[in-house]
């Protein structure tokens, strides 16, 4: 078989009787090339079938065409959720994703940023971990940077967070209809955003003749897994895990000591990962927004992208699931 000939900025420039520079400034629309030279390039070019690398044509103009991702842990389904979002919208305006896990590792975050800062012409920052003034010093990087999940102190950056405090009301008011009265919470890693804030909106959402304990756990299935014993050691009702990762975890020791799931123990997350409607019983949970977070976060950023100025903020509603894990408080004897 013949093997056809590619069709180079070489072979065009050659046939138009120009250089492979004035090529190139006619691909990339360049208004100071004479309008005859423009045609006659431009004519040679579609009847050799010539397509200008977008790669190549991003370099000359000072762009790579990449928008740098970073997120905390890619096992976990959420932050995959909202890089799929991101990608997608990526896409249609015709860059691609350069994706870091920093592996739930604060310091590894800076480190990656930094590289990927040197490859991309943007970066998300997807619930970053670091701590406030290493995510100020991200200034001095000099490229536009868009946050989700975490508000930058000062509003430094733009950033796309959630309002989950109507969610954990409904999810409050549903454990007290049910009878529970002491509720225990597996809390998440001391460096992530959402923590505090998940923290501070169910303790401001209970029930005054309510009890609610706190106890360290973390943020993948093996941290909820580990605390189980320990939560119920405190006699709640009902375990709320700082993610739904940690929540089946729980849930997971839970019927491995011959708990029943919700006769003995109500089991509640955050966040409706694809597992926690299909895990048995069913997670109820407070829902976050995950692929809207990364459409959001691009929209965000792709003004910064064109040397344009674009929103700030952008806050988002989460809202709670009932599934079966979350059921009548036990009748204490």
């Amino acid at each position: 078989m013949r093997r056809t000939r590619q069709v180079t900025i070489l072979s065009v420039a050659a046939a138009a009787g120009v250089s492979k520079s004035t090529v190139s400034r006619v691909m990339n629309g360049t208004p100071t090339v004479d309008p005859e030279i423009v045609t006659r390039v431009r004519d040679v070019a579609t009847r050799l079938g010539y397509r200008p690398s977008g790669t190549a044509q991003n370099l000359s103009r000072g762009r790579t065409g990449i928008v740098g991702v970073l997120v905390p842990d890619l096992a976990n389904p959420l932050f995959a959720a909202i890089l799929k979002g991101i990608s997608a919208e990526a896409e249609k305006a015709g860059y691609r994703t350069l994706v870091a896990d920093a592996n739930e590792q604060p310091g590894e975050e800076i480190r990656h940023l930094h590289e990927l800062a040197r490859q991309s012409d943007g970066l998300i920052l997807c619930g970053p971990r670091m701590s406030t003034p290493d995510l100020a010093g991200l200034a001095e990087l000099d490229e536009p940077i868009v946050v989700v999940n975490r508000k930058p102190a000062r509003s430094l950056f733009p950033s796309v967070t959630v309002d989950s405090q109507e969610a954990v009301d409904a999810l409050c008011r549903h454990l007290d209809a049910l009878g529970h009265t002491r509720l225990c919470y597996l809390a998440g890693p001391a460096e992530a955003a959402a923590e505090s804030d998940r923290w501070s909106a169910l303790q401001s959402s209970i029930r005054s003749r309510t009890k609610l304990l706190r106890i360290p756990a973390g943020a993948m299935l093996d941290d909820g897994h580990a605390a189980a014993d320990e939560a119920l050691a405190t006699g709640a009702t009902c375990l709320i895990g700082f993610n739904d990762l940690v929540a089946l975890g729980a849930l997971a020791r839970l019927q491995e000591l011959g708990f029943a799931v919700p006769d003995r123990v109500s089991v509640a997350g955050f966040d409706d990962i694809v597992y926690a409607r299909y895990t048995s019983p069913g997670l109820t949970t407070i829902a976050m927004p995950q692929t809207e977070f990364g459409q959001e976060a691009w929209r965000l950023l792709s003004p910064f992208l064109q040397g344009r100025k674009g929103r700030r903020t952008r806050t988002l509603q989460a809202r709670l699931v009932i599934r079966p894990s979350t059921g009548p408080a036990p009748m204490r004897g």
